[in-house]
């Protein structure tokens, strides 16, 4: 794949079969960065309208714009829903903006990040500097390799582990597998919460069945969420989220942010409100996805 050959007369289309018979397209202002790792295509361009723009094998991934809907709500959902999250294991997320989010919750010590393409970062550190902040942070520290094997090599170690994964196809396919979520079960501390990319209800709802359908197989609490974001399909990603108290809550968070807090810490997106709205799913999604909540009463 190389995204360069996506660009025609001036317009970036992102074209993918994941999502047949639609495309976004951005004006491009100016090339920014292009190379070929071993993992896939790495493309930033600076757009019309939304910023710099991070594109991995043809597929939008972030952009300055919007970045922070996914974010915030990847990060804050499960971190709200935990009672006192300490250690924190991120799977994928080069481009910082998760890690950026974490880092906010003081009670957060430890945040430990997986990505297995160093290029991610060094594009992101140059061209996404809002973003990679969260590298020069401490508290987290960074390995360059593959999640399945610091998972094996780590059990039982972390209080929330948060996967921010590209589509379901190439490199990140295995992350959207029952193996995955039984690997990630093994690596919580008693209590522990994973919340992942759950793709768009509105043209993958069943890969996100089948998701959910082997997650109640394997934790007591299970829900699913999800935000609007204008460069994503369709306008909308969702969140899986897991945890293996069974007594938890999602739709309503154990710890909240006052609005001091929201402004001092910068969030343009989530809040409370947000929170507990982004798990009140359309009467079509709900009559799909029919397993056992303890946050929305499917």
């Amino acid at each position: 794949m190389n995204s360069m050959d996506s660009i025609k007369e001036g317009w970036f289309s992102e074209f993918s079969p994941l999502w047949p018979g639609q495309s976004m397209s951005l004006e491009v202002e100016k090339v920014l960065h292009h190379e070929k790792t071993n993992y896939q295509d790495i493309f930033v361009f600076k757009s019309k309208t939304f910023g710099n723009v991070l594109v991995l094998d043809g597929v939008i991934q972030c952009t300055e714009k919007d970045e922070f809907s996914y974010q915030e709500m990847l990060a804050h959902l499960p971190l709200c829903s935990h009672k006192n999250p300490k250690k924190v294991l991120i799977i994928g997320g080069g481009d910082g903006g998760v890690a950026r989010e974490v880092l906010k919750h003081e009670c957060v010590e430890e945040v430990h990040m997986c990505e297995i393409d160093q290029g991610v970062i060094d594009a992101s550190k140059k061209y996404l500097p809002g973003m990679a902040v969260s590298f020069s942070d401490p508290r987290l520290n960074l390995h360059i390799m593959d999640g399945f094997e610091y998972m094996g090599q780590h059990q039982g170690e972390f209080d929330i582990i948060i996967t921010d994964s590209s589509d379901p196809i190439g490199p990140a396919s295995s992350l959207f597998q029952k193996q995955y979520y039984e690997l990630m079960k093994k690596a919580l501390k008693p209590g522990g919460i994973v919340c992942s990319q759950g793709e768009c209800m509105w043209i993958h709802m069943e890969l996100i069945k089948s998701m959910l359908d082997f997650c109640v197989t394997l934790y007591p609490s299970v829900s699913y969420a999800y935000t609007s974001i204008p460069t994503y399909p369709c306008g909308q990603i969702g969140f899986v989220l897991c945890s293996l108290d069974p007594d938890v809550d999602f739709e309503n968070p154990v710890r909240s942010f006052s609005t001091d807090e929201l402004d001092k810490l910068g969030m343009k997106y989530y809040n409370s409100d947000m929170h507990k709205s982004s798990f009140k799913l359309p009467e079509f999604a709900k009559k799909v996805l029919r397993y056992k909540s303890s946050s929305n009463g499917c």
